[in-house]
C-alpha cells in the first residue's frame, strides 16, 4: 500500500526503463490537487458533503507531514492521487474521504479509535479494510492474512475493494522509484491478484492499465516491442478502420438510430498473452479490427446488430449476447464476428451508453448511481448480481492456511467461468470444467453433500461430465440423513468452495469418529484395571493430560486416542499421576494395579538408558535424529552429558576416533519420550502442494518444528520436516498418508543431515 521513503532514488536500469515505459515513472500533478479533486466530486454528486474531503485532506496532510515516496515527493500526494483516481470512477464523498485518510492509520500515529470519532463508523470501516496488518505478529502470512481481511471487508462494503485497486493503480504508475526487485514482486502480485479482481468488479479501466504497468515492470523489453510493432502499423490499420466505421455510419443513418462508432484501442498485455498463451504471430492479432457502436437503447442495440450482419457475413459460433446474459461482474453488449471489406476479420461489440459506462466503470459506476439515489449515504453490496462475492468469503472462513488461501484465491479469480442454468431458470456462474458436483455445491452445501445424480439438458450423466455454459443442470438427492460425499469427487471438482466443503465433511466425520473410538478405548482400559471409570472421566485431569500432550482440548486427545497416535495406557497413566498428586490416601488417592506401574520417567526423558550408568544426561542427536528400533551408540560429550547418534551416522566415524569416549546405550522409551522424526518429501511442482502436505501433517498431529523447500528447474519440489513423535508406530501412517497427496512421487525418513 504505501511506499513510504526518505531518499529518492531509481532503481539500476533505471534509465533504460525510463525510456521504454515512461508511465511507471509519472509524478502526481501538484497544481490545485484538492480543488480539483472536490470539481470533480461535485461534478458527480452535487449534493454530496464536500465538508467531509476538506477535513480529511486537512488532517492526512498533518500526519504525514515531513514523509516522502521514494519518488522524493511529498507523501500526501499519493493519498490525494488515489482520491482523484475514485473521483474519476464517480465514488461518493465518504469513500473519497476515506482515499485521503487510507494510509494514516498504516503509515502514522492516527489511531483508528480517532479516525472513527472524527469521521464516522462508514469511513473508518473503509479505512480499516485496507489497512495492512503487521508484519512482525503476522510473521510470513502477514500478506495472505491482509488480503484475507481485505476480502472479508469488501464482502461487507464493495468500495473497500475500489480503494484497494486504486491505491495499487497510483503505487504500480511510480514503481520506475522502487528497487527492481520490489517492483518486479507487486507486479506478479498485481497480474496474480489485483488486475482479476479488477476484471472481477468489471472496472475494464484499472484492470487495463494495471495489466499494462504490470506487464512493463516483469518484461520491460518486450513490452517495448510490441509498444513498438503497433506504432508501425498504427497508420495503415486506422485507414481501414476509417472505412469499417464509414459503413457502420452509414448503416446507423439509414436506420434513423443516433449512435457513435469507433475503433476499441489494443491493450499490449492483452496481445502478449494471446502471443504467449495462444501462440499466434503478431500480424494475426493485431490485424484483428475492433470496432464499438454505442447507441441509446437496448432495442437500437439488435436493429444496429441486424444491419451490420446484413451487410458482412457473421462468423458462425462467434455471436455472444451478454444483454440478454450478463456476465458475472455486470458486463453487458453484443458481440459478433464479420468478415469485413478485403476479407479480414473485424469484431463488433455493441452496447448502450449506460452499457458501456458499466463496463469501464463497472461496480463504481453501480455505486454512483446508488450514491445518487441515496443522498450520498451508505448503499448494500448484497446485490444478486456480485454473489462472488459472498461466495469468496465463505470459502475464506472455510481455508485457514494462508498460503493455501492465497493459492485459492489466485484460482477463484482468475478461472475462467461457464455459466449454466438450474431447472428453474436461474444462472450459475461456475469455473471452466466444472462438473454437477460443482453446480450442487454453488446451489446449496448440503444439496452438494446429498448428490447421488444429474442431468444435463435432460440427459443423465456422471457426476464428473464438464459443463459448458447455456446448459440446464438437474441433480438428484439422496433422502438418506445420513448421506455424505465421495471422497472420488475430490479428484474431478474444480470449485474451491466444493473442494473446501467436502475435505470439510470427511475432517469432520474423520474427527466424531476418531473421537468415540478413543473414549471407547479408555473406557475399555479402565475397566480391565478396575479403575473408576465415572470418577476419572469427570475429572478436569483430562483437560491438563490434553494440554500436556499438546492438544487444543480433551476431544482432540479422544481422537488421538482413536486414530492411534496415542496409547491408552500414556493417558492413564498421565491422569492416575496428576490424581495422585492432588489426592492423598486418606481421600481415596487412586493408582494404577502394580502390573501397571512402570518406572517414574525423568524430566525430559530421551527414551535411552548408559548401560551401567541410568543417571546420565542423555541427548539425542539432531544430525541423524534417532529413534527407537535404529542401532545407536553413545559418545561423551563436555559438559552435555551423552549424545546418542545412529551407529550409521556421518559424523559417527570422526567421534569413533577417540574409543574412550564411546559407550554403550541402548532404548528404553516411556510415556514421556518425544523424538525427532525428519522426512524428505519428493513431489512434481504444483501449486498448492506446500499446504496440501502440512494438512495432511496437521491431520495427523504431527508437531511441524521446522521445514524447508526447494524447486529445481525441472519443477520438482524437495520438502523436508523435522517434527516430534511419542510413537514411532505412527510414523509409517505419516508417510503412507504424505504418499497419497497428488503429484507425491516419493517420501521417506531423512537419517543424516
Amino acid at each position: 500500500m504505501s511506499e513510504v521513503g526518505t531518499t529518492p532514488g531509481a532503481p539500476a536500469q533505471g534509465s533504460s526503463l525510463r525510456r521504454l515505459v515512461p508511465r511507471i515513472f509519472s509524478r502526481a500533478p501538484r497544481i490545485n490537487d484538492l480543488d480539483n479533486l472536490i470539481r470533480t466530486v461535485r461534478q458527480n454528486h452535487p449534493r454530496g458533503d464536500l465538508a467531509i474531503i476538506e477535513r480529511a485532506y486537512a488532517v492526512a496532510a498533518e500526519k504525514h507531514e515531513g514523509q516522502k515516496r521514494q519518488s522524493g515527493e511529498p507523501y500526501i500526494t499519493h493519498p490525494l492521487a488515489v482520491a482523484q483516481i475514485l473521483a474519476d470512477l464517480g465514488l461518493g464523498p465518504r469513500a473519497i474521504a476515506a482515499a485521503l485518510l487510507h494510509d494514516t492509520v498504516e503509515d502514522t500515529g492516527y489511531a483508528l479509535t480517532d479516525l472513527t470519532a472524527t469521521f464516522g463508523d462508514e469511513v473508518a470501516m473503509l479505512v480499516d479494510g485496507v489497512t495492512k496488518l503487521d508484519k512482525v505478529k503476522y510473521g510470513d502470512s502477514a500478506q495472505a492474512e491482509t488480503v484475507r481481511k481485505m476480502i472479508v471487508a469488501m464482502s461487507k462494503d464493495i468500495r473497500v475493494l475500489i480503494i484497494k485497486l486504486a491505491d495499487r493503480l497510483h503505487n504500480a504508475r511510480t514503481w520506475g522509484f522502487v528497487p527492481p526487485e520490489k517492483a518486479a514482486k507487486k507486479a506478479t502480485e498485481t497480474l496474480e491478484i489485483y488486475a482479476p479482481l479488477a476484471h472481477r468488479l468489471g472496472i475494464q479501466a484499472i484492470k487495463s492499465e494495471l495489466e499494462d504497468l504490470s506487464f512493463a515492470v516483469l518484461h520491460p523489453k518486450i513490452y517495448a516491442e510490441i509498444d513498438s510493432l503497433i506504432k508501425q502499423r498504427t497508420p495503415q490499420r486506422e485507414k481501414y478502420i476509417r472505412e469499417v466505421v464509414d459503413a457502420v455510419e452509414s448503416d446507423l443513418r439509414d436506420l434513423r438510430v443516433r449512435g457513435k462508432v469507433a475503433g476499441r484501442p489494443k491493450q499490449l498485455y492483452s496481445v502478449y498473452q494471446k502471443m504467449v498463451v495462444r501462440g499466434r504471430e503478431f500480424d494475426d492479432i493485431y490485424d484483428l479490427i475492433g470496432i464499438r457502436v454505442l447507441v441509446g437503447t437496448v432495442r437500437d442495440c439488435y436493429a444496429v446488430l441486424g444491419a451490420i450482419h446484413a451487410r458482412w457475413t457473421p462468423l458462425p459460433g462467434r455471436f455472444k449476447d451478454y444483454i440478454a446474459t450478463p456476465k458475472f461482474n455486470l458486463y453487458q453488449s453484443l458481440h459478433t464476428t464479420v468478415i469485413g471489406p478485403g476479407g479480414r476479420t473485424v469484431e463488433i461489440q455493441i452496447r448502450t451508453h449506460e452499457m458501456h459506462q458499466q463496463a469501464e466503470f463497472g461496480v463504481a459506476a453501480h455505486w454512483m448511481y446508488k450514491e445518487r439515489m441515496n443522498g450520498g449515504g451508505k448503499g448494500s453490496t448484497a446485490d444478486a448480481d456480485m454473489t462472488w462475492l459472498a461466495h469468496i468469503s465463505d470459502w475464506q472462513a472455510e481455508t485457514a492456511d494462508p498460503s493455501e488461501f492465497l493459492d485459492s484465491l489466485r484460482f477463484e479469480i482468475g478461472a475462467k467461468e461457464v455459466y449454466v442454468f438450474t431447472p428453474k431458470g436461474r444462472v450459475i456462474g461456475l469455473p471452466s470444467g466444472a462438473t454437477p458436483v460443482d453446480f450442487a455445491y454453488a446451489v446449496h452445501t448440503e444439496i452438494g453433500h446429498r448428490t447421488m445424480g444429474a442431468k444435463v439438458n435432460g440427459r443423465l450423466v456422471p457426476l464428473e461430465t464438464a459443463l459448458n455454459s447455456g446448459d440446464v443442470v438437474e441433480v438428484f438427492t439422496s433422502k438418506n440423513p445420513d448421506a455424505g460425499p465421495s471422497q472420488d469427487w475430490l479428484t474431478f471438482v474444480k470449485s474451491t468452495r466444493a473442494r473446501n466443503k467436502i475435505r470439510g465433511w470427511f475432517t469432520k466425520e474423520r474427527r466424531e469418529e476418531a473421537i468415540e473410538q478413543g473414549k471407547e478405548a479408555i473406557a475399555r482400559a479402565m475397566r480391565r484395571q478396575n479403575l473408576p471409570l465415572q470418577r476419572l472421566m469427570n475429572q478436569d485431569s483430562f483437560a491438563e493430560v490434553a494440554q500436556q500432550l499438546r492438544y487444543e482440548d480433551v476431544s482432540a486427545l479422544y481422537a488421538a486416542v482413536g486414530e492411534g497416535h496415542v496409547s491408552t495406557q500414556s493417558v492413564l497413566e498421565k491422569v492416575t499421576a496428576l490424581i495422585s498428586t492432588t489426592e492423598d490416601t486418606s481421600t481415596g488417592a487412586i493408582d494404577l494395579p502394580a502390573h501397571g506401574r512402570s518406572r517414574a520417567p525423568r524430566e525430559g526423558d530421551s527414551g535411552v538408558l548408559v548401560r551401567g550408568a541410568s543417571d546420565i544426561l542423555v541427548k539425542l542427536a539432531k544430525c541423524c535424529t534417532p529413534v527407537p528400533g535404529d542401532e545407536i551408540v553413545g559418545f561423551v560429550t563436555r559438559g552435555s552429558g551423552v549424545s546418542v547418534h545412529r551407529s550409521d551416522c556421518v559424523n559417527v566415524k570422526a567421534l569413533a576416533v577417540e574409543k574412550d569416549r564411546m559407550v554403550d546405550v541402548e532404548w528404553a522409551p516411556t510415556t514421556r519420550s518425544i523424538f525427532l522424526v525428519q522426512i524428505q518429501v519428493e513431489a512434481l511442482d504444483r501449486s498448492g502442494l506446500l499446504s496440501d502436505v502440512t494438512r495432511v501433517l496437521s491431520e495427523h498431529h504431527v508437531n511441524i518444528l521446522s521445514a524447508t523447500v526447494q524447486t529445481t528447474n525441472d519443477r520438482l519440489a524437495l520438502s523436508r520436516f523435522v517434527f516430534e513423535m511419542g510413537d514411532t508406530v505412527h510414523l509409517d501412517r505419516v508417510l503412507n498418508a504424505v504418499r497419497r497427496i497428488d503429484a507425491v512421487y516419493d517420501v521417506y525418513r531423512v537419517t543424516s543431515s
